[in-house]
């Protein structure tokens, strides 16, 4: 370490600054300061995972470190100003973001996986890069050990930080999520940015009551008392089932890592699965009792197959929830982000966001947000209706097997067996009809709509995300002449390529446990490394799972090149500490790769670099 050269932080430049009043801030700004650069985009559950992660340690150490969110877009919605300050505000990020909507900081950092953290130290100099999540404990002490050495040197400077709060709007909803139609005619919206879930009278807007405090947490109890965090998904529970287990509708209570019941005559609440920590543990398809188990951002729930589904965004699988016996266990996927039909345990997700079940109860619709794909369920298998993978979207419609999405979450199965899709990032509505295998537009001109709802008398509820609302379709939306084909722009999330040579190429993830940290084997091996790619054909050999983070590839030279799909973990403890805790790190990666004459024969990636600076 003594030898190496220390590298200086690239000066931060952008499009704008949100939350800091209209300044622009310069490093010169912050020096004396310790800095984290989180460079993230609003899509990504790992990008999410880290804001929460990052919270403790902003508020722990608020004199003296500033983090600064660098927002490198994926999806083309992404690079809308007016997106991203909406998801600044949506995701309750309090400190400066910088936007970088050509992706230069990402560059310039050498940010290779969404997320990254990069860590400068008072004086100016990127002292650790990491990729992922899972970095709070390594984070903390990493600071600690800064602040020693700094305020030692003379170089640690104390007091506020450049965070400016934007202004607290006036709405009754604020970036709602999900909705259900409850027996009396009224709707229930999960209204996620106010922590709570909102009753509305039948006309969509007047509130009838409000269930949870408004503030983040997770207290269970009376409505007026009992908090969330950012919740999302509605389920409400058959009526025998609701007898038997106590209460009537079950929220996916997304940021807490929770399903919570709630009692609808007097709104009270309860946790009734997860523990509340983050799922970082392998993948095990038994039934658990549901309070002993760790889930992973629930994002959406549907009654299927006589139980609650959870779509698990945070870790790319649907689960299942028995509200009866009070167990739950894994439904479908495998936890590596991508998509891949076949039997319900090998098939691959990207953060599933939105299901609804068929009229007839045969089939499940899955929004697969990342994959901008509409996913269904049917006789254990999983297959794909419209989408291609993790890198085509687009507003295109026609035949599905080239229709294109971008970054759907939610969908509606109608009586007539089409579905429609909450075209989320196209601000769109759109139809897919199994039968003609067709998608059309049925609206547009929406901002961030993300659940639909069907009423009794077959109007179409639009729960308007980013404009805080719910909106109704207009009549004749749903009918064929209603509808309209869009041929509008494609996109592929162009990422430079990486040049590799045909033959061996040796894929090293480069793990370096955290200050204090050892590698754990009290649960089995402790590293866990997942290859394959996308065409398959890429790969001659070296596809599969295995234990070690070193694996030989053999790459076929007549593949002009494609995408590397990675998924690395490792599982650390304390050191030499009574009570030790124990972590598990993880990242996914889709590395675009170009086989070429004079390619790398090696291919690293760091799965955590805290002294690789």
């Amino acid at each position: 370490m003594g030898t190496t050269p220390r590298v200086r932080a690239p000066e931060l430049r952008g499009r704008q600054w949100l939350n800091t009043g209209g300044r622009e801030l310069k490093l010169s700004d912050l020096r004396g300061k310790i800095v984290i650069a989180d460079f993230w985009t609003f899509c990504c559950i790992n990008c999410l995972h880290v804001l929460d992660e990052l919270r403790p340690l902003e508020e722990k150490y608020g004199d003296v470190l500033v983090v600064i969110g660098v927002h490198s877009p994926k999806f083309e919605h992404e690079k809308d100003p007016d997106a991203l300050a909406a998801a600044v505000e949506r995701y309750g990020v309090h400190h400066p973001v910088l936007d970088d909507p050509e992706l230069d900081m990402w560059q310039q950092y050498a940010a290779r996986a969404w997320p990254t953290l990069s860590v400068i130290d008072p004086e100016g100099y990127v002292v650790a890069t990491m990729a992922g999540e899972g970095h709070a404990e390594g984070l903390a002490r990493l600071i600690d050990d800064l602040i020693a050495t700094h305020e030692a040197k003379g170089t640690l400077h104390r007091g506020d930080g450049p965070y400016v709060p934007p202004a607290e709007p006036e709405t009754t909803l604020r970036f709602p999520g999900k909705a259900v139609l409850l027996g009396n005619g009224n709707l229930l919206v999960s209204d996620s940015a106010r922590h709570s879930l909102a009753e509305l009278a039948p006309d969509g807007e007047t509130l009838v009551r409000r269930i949870g405090a408004g503030s983040r947490g997770r207290v269970d109890g009376p409505a007026g008392a009992a908090t969330f965090s950012e919740p999302q998904g509605l389920c409400l529970l058959p009526a025998h089932t609701a007898e038997v287990a106590g209460y009537d509708l079950v929220v996916a209570d997304t940021v807490n890592h929770l399903l919570r019941g709630v009692r609808l005559a007097d709104g009270e609440v309860v946790t009734v699965a997860g523990t509340g920590r983050q799922w970082r543990s392998t993948v095990d398809d038994h039934a658990h009792d549901a309070l002993s188990v760790d889930l992973s951002s629930p994002w959406d729930l549907a009654w299927y197959d006589d139980k609650v589904v959870i779509a698990m965004a945070g870790i790319h699988q649907l689960w299942w929830f028995d509200p009866v016996k009070r167990t739950a266990g894994m439904y479908a996927g495998t936890t590596v982000e991508a998509l891949r039909d076949g039997p319900l345990a090998e098939a691959w997700m990207a953060q599933p966001s939105g299901l609804s079940v068929s009229a007839d109860g045969v089939r499940l619709w899955v929004a697969d947000s990342e994959t901008s794909a509409i996913r269904y369920v049917e006789d254990d298998v999983m297959g794909t209706a419209v989408g291609q993978g993790l890198f085509d979207f687009g507003h295109v419609d026609g035949p599905a097997s080239e229709a294109l999405l971008q970054h759907p979450l939610g969908v509606l199965a109608l009586p007539d067996g089409s579905v429609l899709v909450a075209d989320t990032y196209n601000g769109a509505v759109r139809r897919f009809d199994p039968e003609s295998d067709w998608v059309s537009t049925v609206a547009d001109g929406l901002a961030e709509p993300s659940d639909l709802v069907l009423t009794p008398s077959g109007e179409v509820l639009v729960v308007e995300s980013a404009a805080h609302r719910l909106t109704r379709l207009a009549p004749g939306a749903l009918s064929a002449a209603g509808a309209s084909t869009v041929d509008g722009p494609r996109h592929r999330t162009e990422r430079k390529p990486t040049d590799v040579a045909a033959g061996e190429v040796t894929l090293d993830v480069i793990f370096t446990p955290a200050p204090g940290q050892k590698l754990d084997e009290t649960y089995g091996p402790s590293t866990r490394l997942v290859v394959s790619a996308s065409p398959p054909e890429l790969l001659v050999e070296g596809a599969g799972t295995g234990t070690e983070l070193s694996r030989r590839l053999v790459v076929d030279g007549t593949v002009a090149g494609g995408v590397l799909q990675v998924t690395a973990q490792a599982a650390t403890c304390d050191a030499d500490v009574e009570h030790a805790a124990c972590h598990l790190t993880r990242q996914d990666w889709g590395v675009p790769v170009r086989v070429v004459d004079g390619g790398a024969a090696r291919l690293p990636l760091v799965l955590r670099g805290l002294d690789d600076a």
